[in-house]
Formats: structure tokens, C-alpha cells, sequence
């Protein structure tokens, strides 16, 4: 009993560790601008946050694809 307790724990710290990586959009003023593919969103959104570098766009947001 002690050793099936043991693999479950391990297993669920290994699932509570591993990171949250799906696909994603950046849509700036209504138009598709980038996709990000088994990414983390924070990365998601710091790249599409890099596309309007320049002030092009006026609204630019990431979601789930």
C-alpha cells in the first residue's frame, strides 16, 4: 500500500510540475498577426507583445487556439 502511495505521489508532483504549453494566437485590431504552437501563454503573450514594437497595431491580444 505504502509503495502505490508513493508512485501516485511522485506521479502527481511530476503532472503538477510540468508546464501548460498549447497553442496560441496574437490578433492585433482584428487581424492575425502570429500563431504560437505548444507554447506557455506568458511566452505567447511577451511575443506578441514584440510584434507591435513599433506602435503599429492599437490593440494586440493571445488566445487559445
Amino acid at each position: 500500500m505504502k509503495k502505490m502511495l508513493l508512485v501516485f505521489a511522485v506521479a502527481g508532483m511530476a503532472f503538477g510540475f510540468s508546464s501548460c504549453k498549447k497553442d496560441y494566437t496574437c490578433e492585433c485590431d482584428g487581424t492575425v498577426v502570429g500563431t504560437f504552437e505548444n507554447t506557455k501563454k506568458s511566452d505567447a503573450e511577451d511575443a506578441c507583445d514584440a510584434m507591435n514594437t513599433f506602435g503599429t497595431y492599437t490593440k494586440c491580444e493571445v488566445s487559445e487556439k
